[in-house]
């Protein structure tokens, strides 16, 4: 998978919004920060910490754990477990400014002896195997087509009895041409299924102990509150950006609000055992 073609989802754009984010708040270019300064930009997913909080309870996360995090952003999920539970986490990004920004940010925070990052396409990282507690990714593994080989790797990396957890896309019904082609460029996604495939496909892996949560009213509840309070605040964030990053950002937020709330993109969070 190549680092530069995610591009065409508009939310992965302009990665200087959030140094624009740390000028307001008089941090951009030095300074120590605190998690809470950060959450409110580097939690790219539905719920931000209350959703990872959810993960570190169900997986039973602790200082020592050893976790892995699948498509890390620019860390934010991973330093927020680091910070709260004093684990060793790994965050792993395919793309190269966001890797380097999460690397910064991470050293203001005082938690680079917790977080680890590292950059590079998950298939073709050479990891020792049944080194990791936890499995964990948040909306990032729709990215990835070769599902089988993600399983495998995934479940090679676990300790027995480790765990997997996403929160990520599934399909409650199949979509159009059409909608397979926006949903390619504007989400980048690769591998859509069912709800049911979803489940067959950690099976087939080896999992056990699946538990699968259909999330689609929640988020779909969320992006119209997140596109509403961006649309309110407008004067602010084009003041604090700049036009083009506001449009950027307001196109993508209509965009999944419009797919969760269709009926066909649906919201899955799973979790299971080696």
């Amino acid at each position: 998978m190549d680092g530069e073609d995610i591009k065409s989802m508009k939310l992965y754009n302009f990665i200087d919004r959030v140094y624009n984010e740390l000028k307001e708040i008089g941090k951009e270019i030095e300074g120590d920060l605190s998690i809470n300064e950060l959450s409110s930009f580097d939690q790219l997913h539905y719920h931000g910490t209350e959703s990872i909080d959810f993960a570190i309870e169900k997986l039973n996360i602790s200082s020592n754990t050893k976790v892995l995090e699948i498509g890390s952003g620019i860390g934010g999920p991973s330093r927020y477990i680091a910070k709260k539970t004093g684990a060793k986490v790994t965050a792993l990004e395919l793309q190269e400014d966001h890797h380097l920004v999460g690397i910064d940010l991470t050293k203001r925070c005082g938690l680079e002896n917790n977080v680890e990052h590292l950059c590079g396409d998950f298939l073709d990282l050479k990891l020792p195997n049944d080194q990791y507690d936890a499995v964990v990714s948040w909306l990032a593994l729709y990215h990835i087509p070769e599902r089988d080989k993600l399983l495998e790797t995934c479940m090679n990396l676990l300790k027995p009895k480790g765990y997997f957890f996403a929160e990520d896309f599934a399909f409650h019904q199949p979509f159009n041409e059409n909608e397979k082609l926006e949903l390619s460029k504007d989400f980048f996604a690769n591998y859509i299924v069912s709800y049911s495939e979803y489940r067959d496909d950690l099976v087939k892996a080896g999992f056990s102990e699946i538990v699968v949560d259909d999330m689609t009213t929640s988020w779909s509840n969320f992006t119209k509150s997140r596109y509403a309070a961006y649309k309110d605040n407008m004067e602010r964030h084009t003041r604090v950006h700049n036009k083009a990053i506001v449009e950027n950002m307001l196109y993508f937020y209509s965009f999944a609000m419009r797919y969760l709330d269709g009926g066909k993109l649906g919201g899955i969070r799973v979790s299971a055992k080696k």
